[in-house]
Order: structure tokens, then C-alpha cells, then sequence
């Protein structure tokens, strides 16, 4: 159960990024960024320095914010999550409904190869079940959205979200991205009506 007077660590972050000048926020964004694509190219095992020169930022900007590699870890995660939640509506209204889910799944795809490549860090960062059950819920409700009327009533979103979990760890274990995207024509496929 929550405290109303502790913020539980996913509302701080967000309390936190608020509180940044337009510049801070800016050179932020940037390091998630780049820490995203340097965790999915070399896992946990990415440079920082890396990070920071791909972020057009120095390395004592990186550690200002990030005082540890596993603290922009946690902070890409929950980036990536928030960036792909977000994406959700935005697809919504931009494209027809099955061409925004699979836009949305294609993106999922894409954000559990920046997760594996972080795994071995998040599984100690990140270890409240609560928080694992409610980054599912939000991926949930993102999916939530992208389910429309001209799709199967049975479509459920948390059962979507895990075929969707298993079309990633097939493609991962197989090494093939493109199985993925032949797996998620299967899956939208089985939604559509």
C-alpha cells in the first residue's frame, strides 16, 4: 500500500524530471536516448563514456544526474516504458486501427531488446513485484487503447501483452528480429475480425 506522504520511486522520478531546467531536461532526454540504443547494441556491459559522447554531453553531466550506471539503467528503463505508453494514443490517431497496433507491437518488440539488454541489472534494481505488476498494467492499458470495436470482443490486453512477451523471447532466443515481425502478422491476425 502507498503512503500519501512518500512518493513511491516511478512518482519520484516523474516529480523529479518536473523540477529540471529546459536545459537539464533536455541533456536528460538525450543521455536516455543514447543510453537506450547503447544498452540494446552492447547490454549492460555499455561504456558510459559512450553514453555520454553519443549524447553530446560530458561524463560529469552523465554522473550529476546518474550518480551510478545501475541508477540510468533504472531511469532508461522506466523511460522506454513511459515512451512506449505514450506511443499509444499517438498511433491511435494517427493511423487506421490494425496499422497502429502493430506499429504499437513493433515498438514493444524493439523496447524488450533495450530490456534484455539490461537485464542482468534490472533484475537487481528493479525487484518489487508491485512495480513489475504495475509497469504490466500501464503496457496493459496502452494496449487497451489500440483495441477497437473492428477487432475480436475477445481480444483481452494483458493476453495480447503476453503473446506479445513470447514473440519477444522467441525472436531472442532464435537471434532473428524478423521472426518477430512475421509472429506479430500471426498474433494481429488471430485479433482482427
Amino acid at each position: 500500500m502507498r503512503s500519501r506522504f512518500r512518493l513511491d520511486p516511478l512518482e519520484a522520478a516523474v516529480a523529479e524530471r518536473r523540477k529540471l531546467r529546459a536545459d537539464a531536461q533536455r541533456n536528460e532526454d538525450r543521455l536516455l536516448v543514447a543510453a537506450a540504443a547503447a544498452f540494446t547494441r552492447d547490454g549492460a556491459n555499455a561504456s558510459v563514456k559512450d553514453i555520454a559522447k553519443e549524447a553530446g554531453v560530458g561524463v560529469g553531466t552523465l554522473y550529476r544526474r546518474f550518480p551510478s550506471k545501475e541508477l540510468l539503467i533504472e531511469a532508461t528503463y522506466r523511460n522506454e516504458v513511459q515512451r512506449l505508453c505514450d506511443a499509444a494514443p499517438e498511433l491511435a490517431t494517427g493511423l487506421p486501427p490494425a496499422e497502429a497496433l502493430r506499429a504499437w507491437m513493433e515498438r514493444f518488440i524493439d523496447f524488450m531488446t533495450t530490456k534484455d539488454g539490461m537485464a542482468d541489472v534490472l533484475r537487481v534494481v528493479l525487484t518489487d513485484e508491485g512495480e513489475k505488476l504495475e509497469t504490466r498494467a500501464m503496457l496493459a492499458t496502452a494496449i487497451e487503447g489500440l483495441l477497437t470495436a473492428d477487432m475480436r470482443p475477445d481480444a483481452n490486453a494483458h493476453d495480447v501483452l503476453m503473446a506479445l512477451g513470447g514473440i519477444s523471447l522467441i525472436a531472442a532466443s532464435e537471434g532473428r528480429r524478423d521472426l518477430a515481425g512475421r509472429l506479430i502478422d500471426l498474433l494481429l491476425h488471430g485479433i482482427l475480425v
